[in-house]
């Protein structure tokens, strides 16, 4: 909306949902250090690996007793073509950080508020998620012999992970639960559904969806992971306050009132029409 800075006529960006953006150096750091925190943090459940093979073989059996789909179907789906499995490698190699990042960006640059809140609900779903890590590590399907499934990243490629788990120094494999690839993707959908007011925005949650088969067909999660994820999601979201939602005038700031044409008088300008 136009405004006037010292005596001259300037534009000011609109706010779409009424917040003013952060400081970008220090939204760039403090985004930093939370996933430093977060990727050096899981290290810490390295050094379990037998309390991850028994909490693994529990949830296994869990998942059983309650009649879940057995995640080998969704693998057999995706084994029916080696493309079909290498893309499905890659989209979970590739997609979980970017798109994330991208969301944020999006949404700091459009959606001021809207970036405020995703970006303290993400935090908070990834510290709880770091705390169940620790607490309680799990080794992932694809390293459980009684579900039968492949390691489809190292057999058919890409992995992002070490080929001896015990000694990955990058990552922590056993930290299943909760699937934090699903809960980002979880959350990337319903920040944009919330952001925006497209008429097609709900099919972002396309993104979830796809994610979901993906972590389950190559064995790196259990149907389970992604429902604790959706449970400390669901927490977050009750804890940390929603923006309102745009509206349309919210995107486009009111157009500046009419200005009447004036005519001159022997009194001095006055807007035509004006009554004498």
């Amino acid at each position: 909306m136009a405004t006037r800075i010292g005596g001259t006529r300037g534009l000011r960006p609109a706010s779409p949902a009424g917040a003013a953006r952060p400081p970008l150096l220090r939204e760039l750091l403090l985004v930093t250090g939370l996933f430093l925190v977060y990727k050096f943090g899981r290290l810490l459940a390295n050094g379990h690996e037998t309390r991850a093979f028994h909490n693994a073989d529990r949830v296994w059996d869990a998942e059983r007793a309650l009649h879940l789909p057995g995640e080998g179907a969704i693998q057999q789906l995706l084994l029916h073509g080696e493309p079909l499995i290498r893309v499905a490698n890659t989209y979970y190699a590739a997609v979980h950080f970017p798109a994330t990042i991208a969301f944020l960006a999006w949404l700091y640059w459009r959606r001021p508020a809207h970036y405020l809140w995703s970006r303290r609900v993400l935090a908070l779903v990834t510290g709880a998620a770091l705390a169940l890590h620790i607490l309680l590590p799990l080794a992932p399907p694809r390293m459980l012999a009684a579900s039968g499934l492949v390691d489809t990243a190292r057999v058919y490629g890409p992995s992002v992970y070490g080929a001896a788990p015990e000694a990955d120094s990058m990552a922590n494999q056993f930290a299943a639960m909760p699937s934090l690839h699903f809960g980002w993707a979880l959350m990337v959908a319903i920040g944009l559904i919330a952001a925006t007011r497209s008429p097609l925005r709900r099919w972002w949650l396309l993104h979830p969806v796809l994610t979901l088969l993906v972590i389950v067909g190559t064995a790196n999660h259990y149907w389970l992971d992604a429902v604790a994820a959706t449970v400390l999601l669901g927490l977050a979201l009750l804890v940390v306050p929603a923006p309102a939602r745009p509206s349309s005038s919210s995107a486009h700031p009111p157009a500046e009132p009419p200005t009447l044409p004036r005519a001159r008088s022997a009194a001095g300008t006055v807007p035509a029409g004006a009554l004498r």
